[in-house]
């Protein structure tokens, strides 16, 4: 049987990556230290193919049995993760991605890590190719994000170069779905758990700043493809229907039917303008494009979590 090990398996992304991977038959191994990943999001999985590693992978960790796709998608990800673990985020962009890297290795596994759009920074060219390098901050609060991302490319293209790991390289844009935290710092479930406790939705700046917003489904649809792909150089996921913060919020509200109103909070520092994938590399090597428009995404966010965001309890 196929196996893959799936690093922040307990996350949103690597949640729901577990369950598509053992839906086609694989066996998976979660890796996680439940410092932002939770037991409740694989609770469901109750299957002898499903195995559970309680470890922090800055530190070294070992598999025994034959693993044929690594997955590496553990890291903080959202702004008050990141911020309140600035240390940790760094750490397990470089200790982590090493570790995880070394297991391939082993294994003569297929290496997939999960970079973001964070690398490009407010990016100067729109949308977003992945020939592009990014205007990155290094030094600013976000940074700590941002750059363990970029190193972890960076190390992930030189052991595939030096030591002939199979790799790849998946550049997440914004994804959504059930299972996301309610006081993640992120767009949607802000606006969303705002918006069904009939709260002021806060949208900073003065809501023109743009983003894409891609649902889950479709991403993990795309990283499946991408992992099973020769492919090493870093491919695009994400919608490239781009809507500004203030759209978003209108949208939340029509799909809540809420009677929040918008409010607008001062712009976060080094808070991206603009945010958009080029998905043609997605599309001429995978035969991949989102299928789930906006108003959809947010419908089925809703009757997936809509308890979670109605409570507001952090994790």
């Amino acid at each position: 049987m196929t196996t893959a090990l799936v690093t922040g398996g307990a996350g949103f992304l690597g949640s729901h990556l577990c369950d598509e991977l053992l839906r086609r038959g694989l066996r998976v191994i979660c890796v996680d230290n439940f410092e932002t990943g939770n037991l409740t999001n694989i609770e469901h999985i109750r299957v002898p193919e499903f195995e559970v590693m309680h470890v922090d992978i800055v530190k070294p960790f070992f598999v025994e049995e034959p693993v044929d796709f690594v997955y590496h998608l553990a890291s903080p990800a959202s702004p008050i993760d990141y911020l309140r673990l600035p240390l940790h985020t760094l750490k397990v962009g470089s200790y982590g991605t090493h570790h995880a890297l070394g297991l391939a290795k082993k294994h003569r596994a297929r290496f997939l890590t999960a970079s973001t759009s964070e690398v490009y920074g407010d990016p100067q060219v729109h949308p977003q190719p992945e020939t592009y390098w990014g205007h990155v901050n290094p030094i600013g609060p976000r940074g700590v994000y941002d750059e363990a991302k970029r190193y972890a490319e960076a190390l992930t293209m030189a052991y595939h170069r030096q030591q002939g790991v199979d790799t790849a390289m998946i550049r997440i844009f914004n994804t959504y779905g059930p299972r996301m935290r309610a006081h993640d710092g992120r767009a949607i479930p802000t606006f969303l758990r705002q918006a069904l406790q009939d709260r002021p939705i806060t949208v900073f700046g003065d809501g023109s700043q743009t983003r894409s917003f891609c649902y889950v489904d479709d991403l993990i649809r795309g990283m499946i493809l991408l992992a099973e792909s020769g492919e090493h150089q870093p491919v695009n996921i994400g919608n490239p229907n781009e809507f500004t913060l203030l759209e978003l919020a209108q949208e939340v509200i029509a799909a809540t039917g809420s009677s929040s109103e918008i409010v607008f909070e001062a712009l976060p520092t080094d808070d991206p303008q603009v945010r958009q994938p080029d998905i043609t590399r997605a599309k001429e090597l995978l035969g991949w494009e989102p299928a789930i428009d906006l108003r959809e995404g947010l419908r089925r966010t809703i009757d997936g979590s809509a308890r979670e965001l109605l409570v507001g309890s952090p994790r």
